[in-house]
């Protein structure tokens, strides 16, 4: 597609959609989680022993919204990258690099910006948001489980969501299973260990944006709008 004058491309790759297919190693699951606590259920999904050292990509539908994750996982001390059509150019190179040195072993990202992307430590997708699309999904799900290697995605799913997901089981042909790790309740832990600190993050990551600082310390508006999920 040509570019308008001024305009930086982006990372796009055109696929043909009848011959998505979902990897035959990669484990679908799906998590039945509170919208109002979102954030909350992710931080303690991302820090269970099963989790904590995988190499992982949570997709968003919003720039905003990955805009927003990416300063509130910061905040929370995760190694936290983005990768979404707002940021310019230059920042998407060298935020995909650090993702790819493993540097950042979270990234977070949109579908336009991440599709075609090949990377194969990673072995964990998570959807934050569930695409409307079930094309979006496959795309989304096969940035794991890469030539021949295992990987799992996990959808997080809230009470206004059941519609879509089935659409995505009739679409891959195959449902989602219950995630589930040994000794593990996540609802347990978000009100044991997560529930206020998160919160007060949030916080912080909000007016981070709506002051538009970087990380750096320098200051400079932002065009983002926070738009909640």
């Amino acid at each position: 597609m040509p570019q308008k004058p001024g305009k930086q491309p982006v990372f796009v790759c055109e696929v043909d959609t009848q011959m998505l297919a979902i990897p035959a190693t990669l484990k679908q699951m799906h998590v039945q989680i509170p919208v109002t606590h979102k954030e909350h259920y992710l931080h303690v999904f991302l820090l269970t022993e099963a989790n904590a050292e995988k190499t992982v990509i949570i997709f968003c539908n919003r720039t905003s919204t990955a805009d927003y994750l990416h300063h509130l996982l910061r905040l929370l001390e995760h190694r936290v990258t983005s990768l979404h059509s707002k940021l310019p150019q230059r920042q998407r190179i060298d935020n995909l690099a650090r993702f790819r040195a493993s540097a950042a072993r979270i990234l977070v990202a949109t579908d336009v910006a991440a599709r075609g992307l090949d990377i194969p430590e990673v072995s964990l997708v998570i959807n934050y948001d569930i695409p409307r699309d079930p094309d979006d999904y496959i795309h989304r799900v096969g940035r794991t489980a890469r030539a021949g290697r295992k990987g799992e995605a996990v959808t997080f799913v809230g009470q206004r969501d059941v519609e879509l997901v089935l659409a995505i089981e009739k679409r891959v042909g195959r449902d989602m299973e219950a995630w589930s790790e040994e000794g593990v309740n996540l609802e347990t832990r978000v009100l044991r260990d997560a529930l206020k600190v998160v919160s007060e993050t949030k916080r912080e990551a909000l007016l981070e944006i709506e002051e538009g600082r970087e990380v750096g310390g320098k200051r400079k508006r932002s065009k983002l709008k926070f738009r909640a999920n």
